[in-house]
């Protein structure tokens, strides 16, 4: 068993995409540079499974899927799977309330995907996940006879060898390279499952749990025994997305021109999202369990409104909301048609926990996995008058990369070097309540303050 001071040897291949981002040009340019492509016939195409990271939700794909849509690709064959508890065991062989082990999340996996293929009628589904949603497929694959259902297998970031090797720290985690569960995965002289196609999107330096020093594992200046190409597997077609960081490699247009490419077996036509002109919105509250790990079960009780609010202050454009529900057992808040024009701020209150807004910039397409969870506070906002937090669920803020600020400044808390950190908050002191603009390179998200002694909080969610 190799310790944590000992790199893995890795002799795998591959192919680094450089110089894409020429490649994203307008509508009008992509006409006179490539011939127009058409989308396979439907009875052609794999269902798809998108597949979520450790702590996340399905709502994350929704960008992802609106750009599949957008090259044709049908909405009915497009799933995303919402794991019960989304995160963890600290030790993959101990029960821990409210986390999920290997073997949880690959039952729940099998079962969407049988599922998937009842619906569709198909005998084979795409599997494409992040982060740790790597694990779940691969095992689904190798361990639950998964290969007999599954024509190609899209890993972005995956944590395919840990996020260390280690003999001594996370003993038990599924993600060590040294640990009984990473060891079956890639035992053998080749890391994929025969009779699926395999491809591994990773970045070049940028991904936080892809490094040499121990930094963002709990050991900084220790090293991790990996290296940058972690995330690649003997046999599979492994691709290097230049830039992008752990989150990116799997939600970025660049990641989803790859996926399609691969999937498809041709280019997209366009890395843009198509605009609908009447959006039809619809998701899930999930909760927040003892603790306070998120969880996926929806949440009964809930009060969903949506403000339709100025574009430039975020304040509200008339005395009563444009959609209002209390949500029942499924959690449902929708369905909601909106613009694809506007900006809408989401209020939601949960039993215990902060009623929170959250202003987003406008949706360009329907989704109905637009799933929506209250905020937390933390301990810096006891003393506030009000706080508010600026989110990107689809990556990282980068120093030197991207232009993102919080009422004007850059929000304190978001690490410098590896992108690491996709949220950023401000705490302000009691006052008039003002707008607080949120910046995330070209999109941005006017909020409105909301009183802390009133139990309230505000979030700018991202959608790039």
């Amino acid at each position: 068993m190799a310790g944590a001071d000992m790199p893995v040897r890795i002799g795998r291949r591959s192919v680094m995409v450089a110089g894409m981002a020429a490649a994203i040009v307008g509508p009008a340019q992509a006409q006179t540079r490539q011939q127009p492509r058409s989308t396979p016939p439907a009875s052609q195409l794999p269902p798809i499974v998108f597949v979520h990271g450790n702590g996340d939700t399905a709502a994350l794909w929704h960008t992802t899927i609106w750009r599949f849509e957008s090259n044709s690709y049908p909405r009915n064959l497009l799933h995303a799977i919402d794991f019960t508890y989304p995160t963890a065991r600290t030790d993959d062989s101990r029960p821990e309330p409210f986390r999920s082990s290997t073997a949880d999340q690959r039952e729940e996996l099998a079962a969407f995907v049988k599922k998937v293929l009842a619906e569709t009628r198909r005998k084979k589904v795409a599997l494409v996940g992040s982060s740790r949603g790597g694990n779940a497929i691969r095992n689904f694959l190798k361990n639950a006879g998964g290969a007999e259902f599954t024509s190609h297998a899209v890993l972005c970031g995956a944590t395919n060898h840990g996020v260390l090797v280690s003999d001594t720290a996370l003993k038990g985690s599924e993600f060590n390279g040294a640990g009984a569960f990473m060891r079956q995965l890639n035992d053998g002289p080749t890391e994929v499952v025969p009779g699926v196609a395999f491809m591994t999107l990773r970045s070049d330096k940028l991904d936080k749990f892809a490094q040499p020093d121990g930094q963002f594992v709990g050991m900084p200046g220790k090293p991790t025994g990996l290296s940058y190409d972690a995330p690649e597997l003997r046999g599979a077609a492994n691709v290097v997305l230049p830039g992008l960081d752990h989150r990116e490699v799997a939600f970025d247009k660049l990641a989803f021109q790859k996926m399609y490419e691969f999937i498809v077996g041709r280019p997209p036509t366009t890395l843009f999202i198509a605009p609908e002109r009447e959006p039809v919105l619809n998701g899930r509250v999930n909760g927040i369990a003892d603790g306070g790990l998120y969880t996926n079960l929806p949440v009964a009780g809930a009060s969903v409104e949506i403000w339709e609010v100025d574009a430039r202050t975020g304040e509200r454009r008339a005395l009563e909301p444009v959609h209002r529900r209390v949500t029942g057992a499924d959690g449902v808040w929708g369905p909601f048609k909106g613009r694809q024009d506007a900006y809408y701020e989401f209020v939601v209150a949960v039993s215990g926990s902060p009623i929170t807004h959250i202003y987003r910039s406008p949706f360009l397409r329907s989704s109905d996995v637009i799933h929506l969870r209250p905020g937390q506070y933390v301990k810096d906002d006891e003393k506030a008058g009000s706080v508010v937090v600026m989110t990107r669920p689809r990556g990282y803020f980068g120093h030197g990369r991207d232009k993102f600020t919080l009422d004007g400044k850059v929000p304190s808390g978001i690490n410098e070097g590896v992108p690491g950190t996709s949220t950023g908050r401000l705490t302000l002191p009691d006052g008039p309540t003002r707008t607080v603009v949120a910046v995330f390179n070209l999109e941005t998200i006017p909020v409105r303050t909301w009183p802390m002694k009133d139990n309230q909080l505000a979030m700018a969610e991202f959608h790039n």
